[in-house]
C-alpha cells in the first residue's frame, strides 16, 4: 500500500514539475521577446536617424508562422517605419506589367523598413504550383531574381530573406486547429487547402527556389518553425545581429507647463453618445 501511495505521490510530483517547467518556459519566452522588442525600438530610432533602407522578406510553408512572426516584430514599433506589405492577387493591369514592376514601388525610402509578407517569390512558389504562370516564366524568374536583388543591395538597401519551415504533422495540426477555432477560420484559405494536399509539389519548387536564388549578396536563412516561440526568438535575434545599428540617445522632451483653464471657459452641455460600460 505504501509503495502504491509512493508511486502516486511521485507521479503527482512529476506532473507538478512538468507544469513548473512549462510556466518557466513561457515566462522565459515573454521576457526574451520583450527584450528583443526593446532592441527593435532601438533599431527603429537608428533607421530614422541614419536614413537606412531595409527589406525583410518572409516566405515559407503555409501555417509556418509568418503572420505571428511579423506581428511580434511590429507590435511595439511605428507602422510608418516598419511597413508591412502583403499584396493581394494582381489586377488585370498588373498582370500585363513586367513582373517585378509590381514590387518596386514598395521598396523602402530613407528611414524605412519594409517587411514583405510573401514577395516576388510568389512566382517561384504558388504561381508555379497552381499554374498561374508558365514553367518558362517561372524559370526565367529564378534566373533573374538574384540579379534583381543584387541591384537592390548595390543601391545601399539591406536585404534579408527568411524561409519558415514546418513539418507535415505540425502543419496538419495547425490547419485542423484553424478549422475548429472560429477566430482562426479566416486564416484557412482555398490556397491553404491546396498547399496541404500538394505538399510534395511545393517541396520540389521550394527546394529549387532556395537553391537557385541563394546568393552571397542575398542568402536565404531557414527558420525551423515547429516551435513558434523558439522560431520568433531565433529569427528576430538574427535580424538584429544582421543589421549594424547603434543605439541612438533619446532626447526626452520638456513637457513644460499645461495651460490653465480659462476663466471664461464654459462646459459644453450638448448630448454626447458615450459607449456603455459593460465590464463587471
Amino acid at each position: 500500500m505504501d509503495e502504491v501511495q509512493g508511486a502516486k505521490h511521485s507521479d503527482e510530483e512529476s506532473k507538478m514539475n512538468g507544469k513548473d517547467k512549462k510556466k518557466k518556459k513561457s515566462w522565459d519566452y515573454e521576457k526574451e521577446i520583450s527584450r528583443l522588442q526593446v532592441e527593435l525600438a532601438h533599431l527603429q530610432a537608428w533607421v530614422k536617424k541614419s536614413g537606412a533602407r531595409i527589406v525583410i522578406i518572409f516566405e515559407g510553408r503555409d501555417a509556418a508562422g509568418k503572420g505571428g512572426m511579423i506581428k511580434r516584430i511590429t507590435e511595439k514599433v511605428s507602422p510608418r517605419v516598419f511597413r508591412v506589405i502583403a499584396l493581394p492577387a494582381p489586377t488585370e493591369r498588373e498582370k500585363s506589367q513586367i513582373y517585378m514592376q509590381r514590387y518596386i514601388g514598395y521598396l523602402p525610402a530613407a528611414g524605412e523598413i519594409v517587411i514583405f509578407d510573401r514577395s516576388w517569390y510568389n512566382r517561384a512558389g504558388v504561381d508555379r504550383v497552381m499554374g498561374f504562370c508558365s514553367e518558362k516564366k517561372a524559370q526565367r524568374f529564378l534566373e533573374l531574381a538574384p540579379r534583381f536583388e543584387a541591384a537592390i543591395v548595390e543601391s545601399g538597401v539591406i536585404l534579408l530573406k527568411y524561409f519558415l519551415t514546418v513539418s507535415e504533422d505540425e502543419q496538419e495540426r495547425r490547419f485542423k486547429r484553424r478549422i475548429d477555432d472560429p477566430v482562426r477560420q479566416w486564416k484557412l484559405s482555398p490556397m491553404d487547402v491546396e498547399s496541404y494536399q500538394r505538399w510534395w509539389d511545393y517541396t520540389r519548387v521550394y527546394d529549387e527556389m532556395l537553391r537557385m536564388t541563394d546568393s552571397n549578396h542575398a542568402p536565404w536563412w531557414i527558420v525551423p518553425s515547429d516551435d513558434k516561440k523558439r522560431a520568433r526568438i531565433n529569427c528576430i535575434s538574427h535580424i538584429l545581429k544582421s543589421i549594424p545599428y547603434e543605439r541612438v540617445k533619446f532626447d526626452a522632451p520638456d513637457l513644460g507647463k499645461r495651460q490653465k483653464r480659462p476663466s471664461d471657459f464654459i462646459e459644453d452641455g450638448s448630448i454626447r453618445h458615450v459607449v456603455p460600460d459593460v465590464t463587471p
